[in-house]
């Protein structure tokens, strides 16, 4: 598994999910990440352009993608139990820049995501830093690692688990 660096710390691409808020800058990521790694890419991508994480993963730029509506609670809700189901997520990055742009709203679900949260800053040379977001994070239906994301089909035996937690 590849490792980046990122100011005095390891980050490990291959087991993080990375948000797909901007086609170009996902397309970048994977790209640079591949061409740097020296094992296949287990990068999970998250987004609503199908055409393209198709296509990265037929390229093997990434493992696997997933649709997602990243402002539709409903759709990320979907997202969280796919990734709980189906991946073992160690954090989430997302592009500095989206992040920063975002309303209450988006950041409220970015930072729903995982308690493990990276932005990624791409320099003007191409190469990627990455700062650990310290905003709070929060374990809700958003969570793909988290209590809520672990619900089962029997809803009155996870609720009375949850309660008794």
């Amino acid at each position: 598994m590849s490792t980046l660096s990122a100011k005095n710390m390891l980050i490990t691409v291959g087991s993080m999910l990375l948000v797909d808020t901007n086609s170009e800058f996902t397309r970048e990521f994977a790209e640079y990440y591949a061409s740097i790694s020296d094992t296949p890419c287990k990068l999970v991508v998250a987004g609503d352009n199908t055409r393209l994480l198709v296509k990265l993963m037929f390229q093997q730029r990434i493992q696997d993608y997933c649709y997602c509506d990243l402002s539709n609670e409903i759709s990320v809700s979907e997202l969280a139990s796919y990734l709980h189901d189906h991946h073992h997520i160690d954090g989430v990055l997302i592009s500095a820049l989206d992040y920063h742009l975002a309303d209450d709203s988006q950041r409220f679900i970015f930072n729903s995501l995982h308690p493990v949260r990276y932005l990624v800053v791409q320099d003007i040379d191409g190469n990627y830093h990455f700062e650990r977001l310290l905003d709070s994070g929060f374990d809700n239906h958003l969570s793909c690692q988290g209590r809520v994301a672990e619900a089962t089909d029997d809803i009155a035996e996870t609720l009375c688990k949850l309660d008794s937690e």
